[in-house]
């Protein structure tokens, strides 16, 4: 390796077949990758891989052979998101703690181990709270008599369950929204902090302005 010479070996992933057919978020990764990279002088990109699998999972082939190469190729692992890396709280804690690979997160370049750890154990307990939140709106909304994906004339009461999971969403989310809305961010600001730290909405999406707006409305509604 030439003097000042960092190398990166780049890890993409997504969740489905179907994404990793259509390209969805991967051209997006490989932005953030390409920005990242446009600001380190003498970078060398020693592989760019792409694996599809959730991100649950801990026995994902293609990380594992990027992690060996960076441990051969005494290379930086690249990641666009610390979500596209692991959703596991555990498995981004004993990276970090491995002395043999040093990874970067493309969204958070200045973040430290600490700030990862943080933002990984975050994101986690936000989409297992929401989840929580979600499947008991739903079973209330049955228990009420909810037929999701009935007649027409069971409609009004869909809408009624929809707009509850909105507020059970919002109220998971508060402890993060609020604080952001009350130092001035705004809304775009909101959705792409969210985004950055690796939280995502209810269905597994990105947050947009629009999201947020429609959480925050929701927990003005019960305040």
């Amino acid at each position: 390796m030439e003097q000042n010479e960092k190398r990166f070996v780049l890890y993409r992933r997504v969740s489905t077949d179907e994404q990793g057919r259509s390209g969805l978020g991967l051209e997006a990764q490989k932005r953030d990758l390409d920005l990242y990279l446009a600001t380190r002088e003498e970078a060398v990109v020693v592989a760019d891989l792409v694996e599809v699998a959730s991100g649950g999972k801990g026995d994902r082939a293609v990380l594992a052979e990027a992690l060996e190469l960076c441990r051969k190729q005494k290379a930086t692992l690249l990641v666009a998101k610390l979500d596209r890396l692991s959703r596991q709280v555990s498995f981004v804690a004993n990276l970090l703690e491995e002395k043999g690979v040093e990874f970067v997160v493309a969204s958070l370049p200045q973040a430290s181990r600490f700030e990862l750890h943080l933002y990984a154990a975050l994101a986690e307990q936000e989409r297992a709270f929401v989840s929580q939140r979600t499947k008991a709106a739903m079973a209330a909304a049955k228990a009420r008599g909810v037929k999701f994906g009935g007649p027409w004339d069971h409609l009004p009461a869909l809408n009624r369950a929809k707009q509850e999971q909105v507020r059970e969403e919002a109220e998971a989310l508060a402890p993060l929204l609020l604080p952001l809305r009350r130092e001035g961010k705004s809304l775009r600001a909101v959705a792409e902090q969210l985004n950055r730290v690796g939280v995502k909405t209810r269905t597994g999406k990105e947050f947009y302005a629009v999201k947020v707006k429609r959480l925050l409305e929701a927990l003005d509604a019960v305040a």
